[in-house]
């Protein structure tokens, strides 16, 4: 377990499941087939999933939006083998990453580590999303929720696409979590991360990732010259458009400026304790017992360290009860 979350049951046909009807008219509704790409965004602080999707413009728009069951570790990137943390960078799913008979009933492999993972040091393997609600590194969305997205990405990949980004991220990239988070260890790497979210923003399209430096480089575009990059070798002048890196630059300095003038007013955030839940699944939690919640969310497999979903992640204190506004899966 503590290795990731790679694990398989006997064969049978849930990997096939079709797309039901309802997410196909919402698809439809948003100028989308269940054959256009997709890019996924995970955000652990908010314990959320999102599906993105590319649209009849030729830009992606959101699909959908998951509530995560179970995350494990801290806000910060995975570093080593059983670290029981769940990764945070770029990674790209091809088909063969994809788990049609996980122990936890689908799973696709994030690929971690990727390039530049591996140029420094970072060890791991089997850092997966999948169903249930137990994470020793991986990103638990429920046997209901990773039905509907396993679907979704498989559509995606036997209509052309050949890989599909995901980004995990600490949460979401706004000033004021930036500002909350400015005395973490981790703002460096995670300013680098907000890079990427940015060059989406300003694209609507999934950004071309690289590595150099020690840091991702993000375009908008690939070059013959990307794959000689070195990870941990100089970065050379980045190739696409002018215009949109520009664009990206004003959007970082002024999201920049906004979390410095918000950090007067926002107390810096301690350190993370362990992992997250999202509030929908707490709450079933708190009320039923993790017994009922891993009933609900899977076929009993137990929900992982559950006193610590029920607590305050900053302090280790127990959350007060609070209305759920997102539907669990």
């Amino acid at each position: 377990m503590l290795g990731g979350c790679a694990s398989y049951d006997s064969a049978d046909d849930r990997g096939s499941v079709p797309l039901s009807p309802a997410i196909v008219a919402d698809m439809s509704k948003k100028g989308m087939t269940p054959a256009d790409p997709i890019m996924i965004r995970i955000y652990k602080q908010e314990s959320e999933l999102e599906v993105w999707k590319r649209t009849h413009t030729g830009q992606y728009a959101l699909l959908k939006t998951y509530p995560m069951c179970r995350w494990s570790g801290k806000l910060g990137p995975k570093m080593r083998e059983g670290d029981r943390q769940a990764p945070e960078g770029f990674y790209s799913v091809t088909p063969a990453q994809l788990n049609p008979r996980s122990q936890y009933y689908l799973a696709f492999n994030l690929g971690y580590p990727n390039q530049l993972e591996s140029a420094l040091g970072y060890t791991g393997s089997a850092l997966m999303v999948h169903g249930a609600c137990t994470s020793a590194g991986c990103y638990a969305m429920t046997d209901t929720g990773v039905t509907e997205i396993y679907a979704i990405a498989r559509e995606a990949l036997k209509g052309g696409q050949e890989s599909f980004q995901v980004q995990a991220l600490p949460f979401r990239m706004t000033p004021a979590n930036l500002a909350a988070h400015r005395r973490d260890p981790n703002l460096a790497f995670w300013r680098n991360l907000q890079e990427g979210v940015e060059y989406f923003n300003v694209t609507r399209r999934p950004p071309v990732v690289t590595a150099c430096a020690g840091r991702y480089r993000f375009t908008d575009g690939p070059t013959p010259a990307d794959a000689l990059l070195d990870p941990l070798g100089p970065c050379p002048a980045v190739p696409g458009s002018v215009e949109v890196a520009e664009a990206v630059k004003q959007r970082q300095a002024a999201e920049d400026a906004e979390a410095a003038a918000l950090a007067a007013a926002i107390p810096p955030a301690p350190n993370y304790v362990d992992g997250g839940m999202h509030r929908s699944f707490r709450d079933i939690l708190r009320s039923a017992g993790p017994e009922k919640l891993a009933a609900y969310t899977s076929r009993k497999i137990p929900v992982s360290q559950p006193e610590a979903a029920l607590a305050d992640p900053y302090s280790g204190r127990p959350l007060a009860a609070a209305p759920s506004t997102t539907t669990a899966q």
